[in-house]
């Protein structure tokens, strides 16, 4: 028996090729239009959200989808799809945690190279023509200090780990990094601030939920180093960005790369724009070609796909209480 699925996304030529080793077993539809969503729901037994902008079509529609056992985000977030009738629901929830944590952990190294190796300063003296000497900073020997120490966040300790930094980790549950050989150190969600003060590179990797959200404020930068320097490829949010505007202008932190901010797109008279101390990437860093970063998530649901048609676990089931 076929199973139908719904894609609440833009019909899109690409993604369809990549479904096509399902098209012996499902019945595929794409669609934003809530007109049209009210139509082919009733008869879905799976849903998949796509972008975080397309989310906001479910709640209105989400009564039309009687018969749906599962729900499935292509992004790793899911914030955006947490109304009161899902969370309250049966209905499994399961998102793509993990499936983008490699380039977004190159970001990240590419984020503390470009600041220890002084990139902007090169870029600069070979524009004009100067040979001058510069001196840099090596990451091996420095604390990288990781709040939300997930799939993303490991992998970023991963790539400091093997370039000698010291890892620091920050988790909610922290039973679950019990043992990871590459852990020096795991710090209970109140102690941030004891982190934060033996941090030279923070990554913030969190999702977010009514507890992260401003999770990295005045407070917390207060804490930081004068000389440290902060990565996010987690959730906007989660940092605090005027707050984080305050410390970068007054240099009570050295720099940061962000991939991620509070408002997308980030508004023109940002002062993150002109700041020669931040790496401003469009919530981009994930967005490879080679693979493909679509293909990466179309494919990770197809392998979830074929657990859910034999009846096995899935994997990546989102705790709808927690948000995560």
């Amino acid at each position: 028996m076929r199973t139908k699925v719904v894609f609440a996304s833009a019909p899109d030529a690409l993604k369809t090729r990549y479904l096509a080793p399902l098209a012996d077993l499902a019945d595929i539809s794409q669609s934003t239009d809530a007109a049209e969503l009210k139509l082919i729901l009733p008869e879905a037994e799976v849903l998949v959200i796509g972008l975080l902008h397309e989310e906001r079509v479910l709640a209105a529609v989400w009564k039309y989808a009687r018969n749906v056992r599962w729900v499935h985000s292509l992004s790793a977030g899911v914030e955006g799809i947490l109304f009161p009738e899902l969370v309250r629901s049966e209905v499994l929830l399961t998102n793509s945690r993990g499936v983008f944590k490699r380039p977004l952990a190159e970001f990240a190294l590419l984020g503390m190279l470009m600041h220890f190796r002084k990139l902007r300063q090169l870029l600069e003296q070979q524009r004009g023509r100067q040979w001058s000497r510069v001196d840099v900073e090596m990451l091996r020997g420095k604390s990288m200090g990781v709040v939300g120490y997930g799939e993303i966040g490991r992998e970023c300790a991963v790539l400091g780990h093997a370039l000698g930094m010291k890892i620091l980790a920050l988790r909610k549950n922290a039973d679950r990094s019990r043992g990871d050989p590459i852990i020096e150190r795991i710090f209970k969600p109140e102690e941030l601030l004891l982190m934060l003060a033996e941090t030279d590179v923070l990554i913030c990797a969190a999702p977010l939920t009514g507890t992260t959200r401003h999770l990295i404020s005045d407070t917390a930068f207060a804490a930081m180093k004068p000389d440290a320097f902060i990565v996010n490829v987690g959730r906007g949010p989660v940092i605090d960005e005027s707050a984080l505007i305050r410390a970068l202008q007054e240099r009570r932190i050295a720099g940061a790369a962000l991939d991620v901010f509070e408002q997308e797109p980030l508004a023109e008279d940002s002062p993150l724009w002109g700041m020669d101390n931040v790496l401003v990437s469009p919530h981009s860093a994930d967005n490879t070609v080679a693979p493909d970063s679509l293909q990466l998530t179309i494919d990770f649901f197809i392998q979830n796909f074929h657990r859910f048609r034999n009846g096995e676990p899935l994997e990546n089931v989102v705790d709808k209480q927690a948000g995560y």
